[in-house]
């Protein structure tokens, strides 16, 4: 607190200049690391943009290569194997042919029987004595799946007698194929060996960070190609193909090792295999101290400006403030014709007219005063004017007379009596606040005379604990609440009403109960009941709004109505009032008015 003050009491001059200053920091500071954050979001996204299109042009050309194989097995397959009957030609010729015309990328081309046995092949005739076919994978995938082509992982192929002994990395192609033999067919299959640098030259002169790589691995994870693949088969290094086959299409950031890598995955679509790009994060971000040197500087020389803008627009704010405080001084020590109106700018001439108009406010707010006392005399003579409903009592002496001439005294005198008794307690000589035991009194008398009228189409029910009876209660709150529960919760219900009325004490108040079993209502509407602009037929609700804002009025804001209810489940309404005496209420008044 003591820091604040020594602040306070500074010039003005002095706190614009101190405040515009922080905040000009924290505002270059701010937009520094705003910008820091933007540029290496982009740089991100631009090497993930780069990787991804990197990652599809491999895509491409490896799609290109396998397709060229696919071709090859296609055309092996329909033109040449379906169209013979290999018990009376023989197929060396368009091997021949075929394998010189794709040498480029292929090793052999190779036809089994289901046993096994070589049936034709091209450059390799003869296997070696230890090689059974029918135990390798790329055998039994195609004897199995017949409908699929299948792709092996890299391996050296040594199944066939080589004088040259070269025996060369490849990836085999195999596929189940129909063979005739005296017009019978038998399952064969077909095995195409494509040469490994084919795939080795797409990924070699690949470029995408300082660090970073690209590799292919199978739909099972097995690396197929890779930049270090001697490291990995040596167990030197490690990759995480294991997890990022299983990786979606797309761009991801992962830990492995211990280091942050941005990794693009693309699914090479009928083979299966994974096309992995691999940017380690220590590429990207290693420029990354070039651009924070390069934020500071312009974080401090904006700085540096904004301050010498600063003292100058301060200054200018200053003077004409300070001019304003000195007549606010002369005010205050009892010189009253000053005239408050200043140079500078809009706000301090604004300034100096509103000190001018304020005697002028002053006066408005007591008329605010005088118009409030008119709106609490106002409300007291609606209540006033409620006391004598016309309609009511129309109604109520005409059926006092059909009661009369249908020769019903007894009816006629109990009416009469209920009626008395009602406007004696309506105009209880001019007072605004009764006992409760009365208002109780004076809805049990509007009840008598409502059930008589209606006859007997509902029942009702007054208890009162004997701790609340003496209280003091506005006059007239309960039988508006009476009244809306008979005209608009029963009169159009099959069968017969309950209305239920108690009066209890709880948590240190007063609350009067109204329940009854009529239509009840909508959430929405037992929302707008209380509002203070509500437009609704035959004044349904303007008696319940006029109760509760009364009792705000006369025991403060947080008391009033309580309304629950629910479409054919009936309404209760409660009414919070104060636990005060009415003696008590009474020499409160007497003493206010003495």
């Amino acid at each position: 607190m003591k820091r604040i003050n020594l602040y306070k009491n500074k010039g003005i001059q002095y706190i614009i200049s101190i405040s515009f200053t922080i905040i000009a920091v924290i505002g270059m500071i701010t937009l520094g690391e705003i910008l820091y954050i933007r540029f290496v979001r982009l740089n991100e996204e631009i090497i993930s943009k780069n990787n991804k299109a990197i990652v599809n042009q491999v895509n491409l050309n490896l799609d290109s290569y396998l397709r060229n194989i696919m071709k090859v097995s296609d055309g092996m397959y329909y033109n040449v194997i379906k169209k013979v009957d290999f018990s009376k030609e023989s197929i060396d010729n368009e091997l021949n042919l075929l394998y010189e015309t794709n040498k480029d990328f292929l090793v052999s081309i190779t036809l089994f029987s289901k046993y096994g046995e070589i049936v034709a092949g091209y450059p390799y005739k003869e296997l070696k004595e230890s090689i059974e076919p029918r135990d390798n994978a790329w055998f039994i995938n195609a004897a199995n799946k017949k409908e699929n082509l299948h792709f092996s992982t890299p391996h050296v192929q040594n199944l066939f007698v080589d004088p040259s002994y070269r025996y060369r990395w490849v990836v085999s192609l195999s596929r189940a194929v129909e063979l005739t033999y005296n017009g019978e067919t038998s399952q064969g299959i077909l095995l195409v060996d494509m040469n490994f640098s084919g795939i080795e030259q797409i990924f070699k002169n690949i470029d995408i960070s300082k660090s970073g790589y690209v590799y292919l691995v199978d739909s099972k994870g097995e690396i197929i190609y890779h930049p270090r693949q001697q490291l990995i088969y040596s167990n030197l290094i490690d990759e995480n193909n294991e997890k990022t086959v299983n990786y979606e299409d797309g761009t991801i950031v992962e830990s492995f090792n211990g280091e942050e890598r941005v990794v693009t995955t693309k699914t090479v679509g009928y083979t299966g295999w994974k096309i992995v790009a691999v940017t380690p994060m220590k590429d990207i971000t290693e420029n990354y101290s070039h651009m924070r040197i390069f934020l500071i500087l312009i974080i401090f020389f904006g700085v540096l400006i904004l301050t010498i803008i600063n003292i100058v627009v301060s200054s200018r704010i200053a003077t004409p403030i300070r001019s304003l405080e000195n007549k606010v001084r002369k005010f205050e020590e009892g010189v009253r014709d000053i005239d408050f109106s200043t140079a500078g700018s809009y706000e301090v001439k604004h300034l100096g007219k509103a000190i001018n108009s304020m005697v002028a406010q002053m006066n408005s707010l007591m008329d605010n005063i005088v118009r409030e006392q008119e709106l609490k005399r106002k409300t007291e003579l609606d209540a006033l004017q409620a006391q004598i409903n016309p309609h009511f009592l129309y109604n109520t002496l005409d059926s006092i007379v059909w009661m009369v001439e249908g020769e019903r005294y007894e009816g006629a005198v109990t009416m009469v009596t209920a009626l008395a008794r009602f406007f004696r307690i309506s105009l209880s000589k001019g007072k605004n606040v009764i006992k409760l035991r009365d208002e109780l009194e004076h809805v049990s008398n509007y009840l008598t005379i409502q059930n008589i009228r209606y006859k007997n189409k509902f029942s009702y029910r007054i208890q009162a604990e004997d701790d609340v009876l003496d209280l003091a209660c506005i006059k007239l709150v309960v039988q508006p609440l009476v009244e809306n529960a008979i005209y608009h919760g029963m009169e159009y219900m099959d069968g017969d009403g309950e209305i239920d009325i108690k009066a209890y004490s709880e948590n240190n108040e007063a609350i009067i109960e109204v329940k009854d079993n009529g239509l009840g209502m909508t959430e929405d509407i037992v929302e707008s009941l209380l509002e203070k602009v509500q437009t609704s037929k035959k004044g349904f609700g303007v008696g319940l709004r006029n109760v509760n804002e009364r009792i705000k009025l006369y025991f403060g804001p947080i008391y009033g109505l309580e309304i629950n209810s629910e479409p054919d489940e009936g309404t209760s309404i409660k009414i919070h009032i104060p636990m005060i005496k009415y003696d008590d209420y009474e020499r409160g008044e007497n003493k206010k008015n003495e």
